[in-house]
């Protein structure tokens, strides 16, 4: 029993951040966890954590233990939950990444009847324009947009999702137009530069195949977020996901050009490593998305 103390203290700890942080969860003084994991660590003979008085981060033996720590106690939980009066129940913890724009408006709002749902589960969404290296900062899934590059990473589909190059009506009352992908050469156009997956350039299909543009702009930015805006405000074009600009293009805020160049669909996925088994809590959080996003009625655009 006091290994298994052990093994969830430290999973807590290195989860959370810090000793008092995941005291409070327990209930106990920041001393008791500090013991534990002392005696884990004298009990296996390597350093698993470096603490200071603000955080805890991991050593190298510490981040691998972790994974196999947190299939030892997922196991656990999934076969309690399986005999248990009431039927299957998740718990533990969700550590999920996801795009700034798109986390903000479709995951972020699917989160509160999520936990309702699983009382068990205490979920961390952290919102990023940035590719998150899932394998070594202990995330459990991550919400991508676009082909999946790393072999060594699951992907489930979630949704279909189209990108289009808009631009706000009096935007091209005064600039005119594009009508082919060269066009753009002439035009301001509203890019995350060096940042995200758009670095490459933008994405059309051009004479049967799928090829990126370095398009040209002043200005740019690493927030999808204010790429949109700057657009809505006549500033220039924008590359944008349908998932962003649909109710936008229904209400006539923005207009679609260029769609005969348009890319293939890109779809949008949960991410996670190939474990052998899926934590219970992360499955049902998958379902989750899977079931808000496949309703007919989420995508349709509200003017």
């Amino acid at each position: 029993m006091d290994r298994f103390k052990q093994l969830e203290t430290f999973v807590a700890v290195a989860q959370r951040g810090s000793l008092s942080a995941a005291a409070a969860l327990e209930g106990v003084a920041p001393a008791i966890i500090g013991r534990r994991l002392d005696a884990l660590e004298t009990r296996l003979g390597v350093k698993l954590l470096v603490r200071t008085t603000r955080k805890v981060s991991l050593t190298f033996e510490g981040n691998a233990f972790l994974e196999h720590c947190q299939q030892i106690l997922d196991d656990l939980h999934n076969a309690e939950s399986s005999v248990s009066l009431g039927g299957v129940k998740a718990s533990g913890h969700v550590r999920v990444t996801a795009p700034a724009g798109f986390g903000r408006r479709h995951v972020a709002p699917l989160v509160p009847a999520f936990l309702q749902a699983n009382p068990e589960v205490t979920l961390s969404l952290e919102l990023a324009d940035r590719l998150a290296d899932i394998v070594n900062e202990g995330i459990d899934l991550a919400i991508r947009i676009g082909h999946l590059d790393d072999s060594s990473l699951v992907g489930v589909k979630l949704a279909d999702n189209r990108r289009v190059v808009v631009a706000s009506p009096d935007y091209l009352a005064r600039r005119g137009t594009p009508r082919e992908p060269a066009d753009l050469a002439r035009h301001q156009c509203l890019t995350f530069g060096r940042y995200g997956n758009q670095a490459r350039g933008w994405l059309f299909t051009l004479n049967g195949k799928l090829e990126a543009l370095r398009v040209p702009g002043s200005i740019e930015c690493n927030d999808g977020a204010v790429l949109h805006d700057w657009a809505l405000s006549g500033q220039g074009l924008a590359w944008r996901s349908m998932w962003e600009v649909a109710e936008d293009l229904t209400a006539g805020r923005l207009v679609s050009v260029l769609d005969d160049y348009a890319a293939p669909d890109n779809a949008i996925y949960a991410v996670f490593t190939q474990r052998r088994h899926l934590a219970l809590r992360v499955r049902m959080f998958i379902d989750c998305l899977k079931l808000a996003y496949g309703s007919p009625d989420y995508w349709a655009p509200r003017p």
